[in-house]
């Protein structure tokens, strides 16, 4: 009888692994103060833009954010990898930086026309995204942020 009840447990072990995995990738969604968050197209309908539902651009965050563009086998977006992380922990409590992978999301990376990345789109509060292309160092992305996103003199 403890045979059968040892490969019960172990099968529904097994069986809840794909539940925990599951869990865990949503986690790194959750707005997390100071990180880089991965984005796919859920969070970005809830916490950027839903082009599906609106036609003019309306900014549904509450801080204004940074849209990394990247792909794993990119060797300037390894580059910026951790100059976006600094960045996020630099600026926690005013911005929000999000990271998408142009492989998984190609509807984002399309509706950004990702034809070379990385690719950085900076969004205000008010006003429209604008577009950095290609990879600059950690003083050009805080002068950007300063000026653009937090309008600071």
């Amino acid at each position: 009888m403890s045979k059968v009840i040892h490969i019960f447990t172990f099968s529904l072990i097994l069986l809840s692994l794909p539940l925990i995995a599951n869990a865990t990738n949503n986690e790194e969604k959750v707005n997390k103060k100071g990180e880089v968050l991965v984005m796919d197209k859920a969070l970005f309908l809830e916490k950027v833009f839903d082009y599906t539902d609106a036609e003019e651009w309306a900014f549904l965050g509450d801080k204004p954010a940074i849209i990394d563009l990247y792909a794993d086998w990119c060797g300037p977006c390894r580059v910026t990898a951790p100059i976006m992380s600094k960045l996020a922990k630099e600026y926690e409590n005013d911005i929000v930086i999000y990271k998408v992978n142009v492989d998984k999301e190609k509807e984002l990376a399309a509706l950004f026309n990702a034809t070379s990345i990385p690719l950085f789109v900076f969004i205000p509060m008010d006003g429209s995204p604008q577009l950095f292309r290609g990879a600059a160092d950690h003083a050009t992305y805080k002068k950007a942020i300063d000026q653009f996103l937090l309008k600071k003199e």
